[in-house]
């Protein structure tokens, strides 16, 4: 990703987390005293009920938001925006925003944008925000749809106001051009309809007729900036109001009960809410990442801004189609909250030429133009710097005929590269998050994330046993790390993970591999599969040790096994991903009683807390995964083939391009959300298992869209003539399988996402 890109240092003087936590909640509170649930849909159609409102508002502070950034910029905007649609309130906080954002720069030559300027502050401009579909030339009424400027004057139909009912000002985004126009509502010639959208009143069109109005024309940059502005404002609201509607039906079925029951403890409905949650905050995520870009003055926040929008207008779409589903038939009333939150996400999502115009947009960040790459992001001072740091490390000793050669391999030969894995353990880096007392350097996640993205950049082979090694520094003696870690840090050995067994999967508490106590050893027999780093040094082996305990998995323990002990049989079988695991069995196998690591039957314990401290970074290896390869995939639609022509010139692969894109995101952003949680010592299991569900599954979505694109030749394989990127998307796509099954298959993670993520019963 190009280090040209990474955000700069952050504004100090730019609001804090911490105030922009006390915003929401104040505005929230206020909103819950103002405009109570129960008389929102009234309230909304009465115009005097809004100014009043709007004045208040501006009381607040909040109507001059945007116009100085150390008071609040376009996250501000979005907390407020946000908290509207919680309430499905209309208050005209978006013309207000645009204005601020916008337009503050040009009071001194427009008259009209000071005067608004001068009355937001005080509650006194209500500015309704309109999206012309086009200006015909100058022919008025030339078009139902279109408006028309003759002689200074505008004429023509604007078919979506926002906040028109009680606006004292309209501001327009005229389609057709990079102009804006300010027209004052009071003027002969203006005329508000009513229109109804989505089968629901409140909603208007502006019919002008000789309308004096002051033109702002804006160069084209300008312009796309605001369209952006806006987009992220629509964002905001429309998630607000679908994040109120499924926070009212997960509670209603944690109460509503069917066949003895709540259906919140049925499987469909906590994998639905689960899916919901989980596009939801993927929404939250992309869209205050865009704000913040912007707010920090980031050249290239606006791909940030349509990527957000891509995935949000279908993801919220979805959301609360789904959200209905759960309801049953009390979400048809029109009295329940319900049916005025879908309207309000539709509508949003539907504005600035929908879901189409924002990946159209996207795609032509990627495919226009050579060599461009996913914006980098902004890992902070030692994130940033450590990235350079290891990019030039990789340049010395991952490059030329050392790495031509590995890739020359098979892929199920490139798993592990032994003087790799020793030349990597010479930097410490192995032991990058490992506290400085256990021989680590205790770098931050936003450091661990730089080196995870740099390794895959360069494809480099894994080494080390993060969760191994995390279970050793957790629950192992002093001993036991004193013998174990240092060979990890120094890339010596690898540590396979004996957890599967042929009838305890993800089901692990069902295990029957035994482990008794005999004398000073422990004796090991039965069966693991599926194991993958067969072929380590040690295997990490959960054994049940207490064959009476209640619950079942109260009876596990953890040993760390030498796979030359005696006993041990490995039958090695390759993969469709042509990898490798293997079925090994334990006969007898006879271990030391310091092989125990933690306390005796508290197995369960070990094995969790150490899958729970890496999933979230798990996560974030897998989107770097799918980044890497989107990249090389962007390079390859962008050549030209014999004939001259390009599929990255072709509307359906930009589309699926775009798609995939703003996917991405998500899975970057639920990455650094993962990380930033570990910063601040909060790491919930469930918020981890977001980001390997998502990523995971976006792995495979990568695959298939791969094929979609390239057709059989993204099919040809490893060394096959005509093989696109010598076989590698089709590989991936066979290796994605595997990242949604192992380490918890994502059904069992949809699970724990409901139940510890939502409180839904188990």
């Amino acid at each position: 990703m190009n280090p040209s890109d990474a955000t700069p240092d952050l504004d100090l003087s730019l609001p804090s987390n911490e105030e922009r936590g006390m915003l929401r909640d104040s505005v929230r509170g206020f909103l819950g005293e103002h405009w109570p649930a129960a008389g929102a849909v009234a309230s909304a159609a009465d115009a005097d009920a809004l100014r009043g409102l709007w004045r208040q508002i501006a009381a607040q502070g909040l109507a001059g938001l945007g116009v100085d950034r150390s008071e609040g910029g376009l996250r501000e905007i979005a907390i407020v925006m946000e908290e509207l649609g919680r309430a499905a309130c209309p208050a005209p906080m978006l013309g207000a925003a645009i204005v601020n954002l916008a337009l503050a720069p040009l009071r001194d030559r427009h008259p009209a944008v000071a005067a608004l300027l001068d009355a937001l502050p005080e509650g006194l401009a209500f500015v309704g925000l309109g999206f012309a579909d086009g200006v015909q030339g100058a022919q008025p009424w030339a078009a139902d749809d279109a408006l028309a400027w003759r002689d200074g004057r505008l004429y023509g139909h604007v078919g979506f106001v926002d906040g028109a009912a009680a606006a004292t000002h309209h501001l327009l985004l005229l389609g057709g051009g990079s102009d804006v126009a300010i027209v004052d509502a009071t003027q002969p010639g203006v005329a508000c309809e009513a229109a109804a959208l989505m089968g629901g009143a409140g909603w208007h069109a502006l019919r002008l007729d000789s309308v004096p109005a002051e033109r702002i024309a804006l160069p084209a940059h300008q312009r796309e900036a605001l369209r952006r502005m806006v987009a992220v404002c629509l964002i905001a609201r429309a998630h607000g109001a679908a994040r109120r509607a499924f926070e009212l039906v997960t509670d209603y079925a944690k109460e509503r009960r069917q066949f003895g029951q709540p259906i919140g403890r049925f499987q469909a409905i906590q994998h639905k809410l689960a899916n919901n949650l989980i596009a939801l905050e993927g929404v939250r995520l992309t869209v205050f990442n865009a704000a913040a870009n912007h707010d920090r003055g980031v050249a290239h926040w606006g791909f940030f801004a349509d990527a957000a929008f891509a995935f949000a207008s279908t993801a919220l779409r979805q959301v609360s189609l789904e959200t209905h589903h759960a309801f049953g038939a009390i979400g048809y009333a029109e009295e329940h909250e319900a049916p005025r939150h879908f309207r309000r996400v539709h509508a949003d999502m539907a504005a600035l030429g929908g879901v189409h115009a924002a990946r159209r947009a996207t795609a032509a960040w990627l495919l226009d133009g050579d060599g461009r790459r996913l914006p980098a992001y902004d890992l902070g001072e030692a994130g940033n710097g450590f990235r350079e740091e290891v990019r030039a490390w990789l340049e010395t000793h991952w490059s030329g005929e050392r790495k031509a050669a590995f890739d020359g391999k098979p892929f199920h030969d490139r798993e592990f590269d032994a003087s790799f894995a020793e030349d990597l353990g010479k930097t410490g880096w192995i032991g990058l998050s490992w506290p400085r007392e256990h021989g680590g350097q205790a770098r931050t996640p936003m450091e661990q994330l730089a080196f995870i993205e740099e390794m895959e950049r360069a494809e480099a082979p894994r080494a080390g046993a993060a969760i191994q090694a995390n279970a050793l520094m957790l629950f192992g003696t002093a001993g036991q790390r004193a013998r174990y870690l240092p060979e990890i840090l120094a890339g010596q050995a690898m540590h396979g993970m004996g957890y599967s067994e042929p009838n305890a999967g993800s089901d692990l508490a069902s295990l029957k591999t035994s482990a008794v106590r005999d004398g000073d050893q422990w004796v090991i027999n039965g069966q693991k599969i599926w194991t993958t780093t067969w072929w380590g040094k040690y295997m990490f082996l959960a054994a049940r040790t207490d064959r009476e305990a209640k619950p079942a998995h109260a009876g596990i323990s953890m040993f760390v096994v030498p796979m030359d002990a005696p006993g041990i049989e490995i039958k090695p079988a390759t993969t469709m991903y042509d990898g490798s695991f293997a079925n090994i069995f334990y006969d007898n196998v006879r271990l030391s009683a310091d092989a125990l690591i933690g306390d005796l039957n508290d197995g369960w314990r070990v094995l969790t807390s150490a899958l729970a401290t890496e999933r979230g970074l798990i996560g974030g290896g897998i989107v770097m995964k799918v980044a890497h390869g989107f990249e090389l995939l962007c390079r390859h639609l962008r050549r030209p083939d014999a004939q001259g022509r390009r599929l990255a010139d072709d509307p359906v692969v930009r589309d699926r391009i775009a798609t995939l894109a703003a996917d991405i995101e998500v899975g970057r952003q639920l990455m650094m959300e993962c990380a930033e949680r570990v910063v601040e010592g909060v790491t919930p299991p469930e918020y981890g298992a977001i980001s390997k569900v998502f990523s995971g599954e976006l792995m495979e979505r990568f695959g298939e869209a791969v094929l979609d694109i390239l057709g059989l030749p993204g099919a040809l394989s490893q060394g096959a003539p005509g093989a696109v990127e010598n076989g590698r998307f089709e590989q991936q796509l066979r290796h994605s399988l595997m990242w949604v099954i192992s380490i918890g298959t994502n059904e069992i993670q949809r699970s724990l996402i409901a139940q510890r993520g939502l409180g839904l019963p188990r």
